[in-house]
């Protein structure tokens, strides 16, 4: 077992002169390996400073490369100072009412109602002017 490091410290090596990852737990300076990357040194360099295990995974490496690994283990991630990974929960959102049709009557009777109104006020106006 080698050395324990918080996720401070490795953070510090995040450079194309220095750079140390995190995978499965564990510790690697990678540095003399970025040349040799097959997915460029920019994809190494963008996970510094972080748990790289799910960017590792999600590529599928092969087991060569996963043998690899143990060349540039420097040692072992204290997992108290990772921050643990929150479950997304999306916002409560109103009820989405498909059937539009209450939707669509609202609108009809909030355009009608007003004409209708105006109809009969001019009606009633006009009625009691010829009345007079």
């Amino acid at each position: 077992m080698g050395k324990v490091y918080n996720l401070a410290e490795v953070s510090k090596h995040n450079n194309a002169k220095d750079c140390w990852l995190i995978i499965s737990g564990k510790v690697y300076d990678v540095t003399k390996f970025l040349d040799d990357h097959p997915g460029g040194d920019e994809v190494l360099l963008a996970a510094t400073g972080k748990d790289a295990t799910d960017d590792f995974e999600d590529v599928g490496h092969s087991s060569s490369a996963r043998a690899m690994l143990s060349e540039y283990y420097v040692g072992d991630i204290d997992s108290a100072t990772i921050p643990t990974k929150v479950k997304y929960t999306p916002p409560k959102q109103p009820h989405y009412n498909q059937d539009k049709t209450i939707e669509f009557i609202i609108k009809i009777l909030q355009f009608v109602v007003p004409l209708i109104l105006l109809g009969v006020a001019l009606g009633v106006h006009f009625y009691t002017k010829q009345s007079a």
